[in-house]
């Protein structure tokens, strides 16, 4: 479908499923954390359980909850037929389970899946981490085109498509949040991009964006990752 209300509860159901499994997730850590020296699952598949936990639970659950709530809400608030872009608002949506299936997916591979944070620091992600890494630097690409496509959106939307006399300042509360929010994750989100790129490089093609021996730094990886973390939160 096109329907932006479609797509919007496409999003919402999404969200919902993501918030679930990542639910499933967080019981695992609260299980394995409810008593001293009670172990119930590996310290490896723990470390996988709370990097993946945090990914989907920030990824798949909240983004796409409120990308879902502005397809649905933005062209009635502001009196648009449909959003601007309906085939890309379609795109934006359908590579979203795919990101999140290769995500899943890495925590069956040999070594297991990333094991190192959801804010998957440098060095850990980087010289301490499984080969999963590759799926897992993939998977963010694949959610932060979605998440910038819907961004272009909402705003080609919101500046092209208001009803006659439906002015700046007269626009509703939600959808100016909305206008605000889309320029900062079109801001942050090759930011993130980046940061996993220079991981995946560490990692697999000897560069040393992170590693002090080969004269980089692994506090600029703090840096970048929280000049998209702050925005995008």
């Amino acid at each position: 479908s096109t329907n932006h209300k479609d797509i919007g509860s496409l999003y919402l159901w999404f969200s919902f499923i993501m918030f679930l499994t990542g639910a499933a997730m967080a019981m695992v850590i609260r299980a394995e954390l409810f008593q001293p020296g009670l172990q119930l699952v590996e310290p490896n598949f723990f470390n996988q359980m709370t990097t993946v936990h945090g990914l989907i639970m920030v990824f798949g659950a909240v983004m796409p909850a409120f990308t879902g709530l502005a397809n649905w809400l933005i062209p009635m608030m502001i009196g648009a037929p449909d959003m601007a872009l309906p085939r890309m608002n379609n795109w934006s949506f359908c590579i979203l389970p795919f990101a999140f299936t290769m995500l899943l997916s890495s925590l069956f591979m040999e070594g297991g899946g990333p094991n190192f944070g959801w804010t998957f620091y440098a060095p850990l992600s980087t010289t301490y981490s499984p080969d999963s890494t590759a799926l897992f630097v993939f998977a963010i690409h694949i959610m932060g085109i979605s998440s910038m496509m819907g961004a272009i959106n909402v705003i080609v939307t919101i500046v092209n498509l208001r009803a006659p006399g439906m002015t700046w300042m007269k626009l509703p509360l939600f959808v100016w949040t909305w206008l605000i929010t889309a320029f900062l994750l079109i801001a942050v989100m090759p930011v993130l991009a980046g940061a996993v790129t220079m991981v995946l490089t560490d990692k697999f093609f000897g560069t040393s964006f992170f590693d002090t021996a080969g004269g980089g730094d692994p506090v600029m990886f703090q840096h970048i990752f929280w000049f998209f973390g702050h925005p995008e939160v």
